[in-house]
């Protein structure tokens, strides 16, 4: 009895074209990347040994470099307020012009309704991948989506991840940078004005803030947690500066938070700098239409965005990508940090 012939498969015809696997399948989904002689060679070497894509497989892979999702767990009028989304948002899409592929972009109440949406998009083939934000510590996405084989990029620290491709800032250094930055100046009574506790990196910025006063022998801590809009962040502000022993100096999560505490100063008639500093995590417009100009930690949240595109793409290709941190916000001085009053 003959033995049943081998049948051919894409590493045949990469072989024989002299190409990667991934060559071949841009050349079968119609992509860019490949000159035109190399597509003609592929798709002769293809007819020579009777391979053609597997339909479901090829829509499959057609639709996938389509359209990449983002979930995120913010009320819509706060997402459109808050500049660093936008940013962010913009070097994704930034990235996703250039090849022709579309954001998905939902809102969503929790973590379990961001689940069973990517679960939706995946199965549904709407998607390519996605990128995940907003890491809680032992988040629970992280099983379930690994689980369904979804490509996807976390944003966030390694340490919240679990083990997913992540692009990261390294929160902790920049924190202690402006915290020694407020000591530098005289403060010895700084306070701090968080995002949600639940979220990760408002717990590695709290941690940070506790061990650098703790390091230069300041006052006992005063952080308070609350959301991000403006006036949660007014709220948490006026509750410190009515406080016995009110701080000098306040380092704020974010920068809606932070213009918000320049109008609660002068509320309470305060000037900003000389009565009360303030400076803003996530500078933006905002930070330099203020009067005075907020002091900000600065970086490139555009660059960002498309770096975590750019990744997204790789794991989508199959690519191995390496966890790593992108460039750290730095310390922007402007007017609302001074010396505090005698």
């Amino acid at each position: 009895m003959s033995a049943t012939p081998r049948r051919v498969t894409i590493k045949d015809v990469a072989a024989r074209a002299g190409v990667s696997k991934g060559a071949v399948s841009l050349a079968f989904n119609d992509r860019p990347g490949l000159s035109q002689p190399t597509r003609d060679r592929i798709f002769a070497v293809a007819r020579e040994l009777g391979w053609e894509p597997d339909s479901t497989a090829r829509s499959l892979s057609s639709r996938r470099v389509d359209a990449v999702g983002l979930a995120i767990c913010r009320p819509a009028r706060l997402l459109g307020l808050e500049p660093f989304y936008m940013e962010f948002i913009s070097g994704i899409e930034g990235v996703l012009a250039e090849r022709s592929c579309s954001l998905l972009l939902r809102l969503v109440r929790d973590l379990d309704e961001e689940i069973a949406l990517q679960e939706s998009w995946w199965r549904g083939r709407l998607i390519g991948g996605s990128v995940l934000v907003d890491f809680h510590q032992d988040d629970p996405r992280v099983e379930p989506l690994r689980a369904l084989g979804l490509p996807a990029v976390a944003v966030g620290h390694p340490s919240l991840t679990g083990g997913l491709p992540s692009l990261w800032t390294d929160d902790a250094t920049a924190v202690a940078e402006a915290v020694r930055y407020l000591a530098a100046l005289g403060h010895r009574r700084i306070a701090r004005v968080g995002g949600p506790a639940g979220l990760g990196h408002s717990a590695i910025r709290a941690t940070a803030f506790e061990t650098t006063l703790r390091e230069l022998g300041l006052d006992g801590t005063r952080q308070t947690t609350t959301g991000f809009a403006g006036e949660e962040g007014a709220r948490a502000t006026r509750s410190l500066l009515l406080a016995p022993d009110r701080p000098t100096a306040i380092l704020y999560d974010n920068d809606i938070m932070a213009v918000a505490g320049v109008g609660v100063a002068a509320e309470l008639g305060l000037s900003v700098p000389d009565d009360l500093s303030l400076l803003a995590w996530d500078d933006s417009q905002l930070c330099r239409l203020t009067h005075p100009t907020l002091s900000a930690m600065s970086h490139d949240v555009h660059a960002f965005g498309a770096e975590v595109a750019l990744a997204l793409f790789d794991v989508i290709a199959g690519k191995d990508v390496a966890s790593h941190p992108v460039p750290r916000p730095a310390l922007t001085p402007r007017g609302s940090t001074a010396p505090p009053p005698d």
